[in-house]
């Protein structure tokens, strides 16, 4: 039987990449302890269409 636990998949996009206009958008799915972190989570991730590292905020 599988374990009912706290952990939640997020999926995380791209700030700069929505603000600059370009076509496509940077997304990853990660996985957040809902009980631990309650907050919107907002990790640094590689932005292959801009070429560099960029703030990746967590997406409803």
């Amino acid at each position: 039987m599988a374990k009912k636990g706290n952990r939640v998949q997020v999926i995380l996009e791209c700030t700069e990449h929505k603000e600059s206009g370009m076509p496509g958008m940077s997304r990853y799915i990660s996985t957040k302890n809902k009980k631990n972190t309650t907050e919107r989570l907002e990790l640094k991730k590689y932005n292959p269409v801009l070429k560099k590292y960029t703030v990746h905020k967590e997406i409803k």
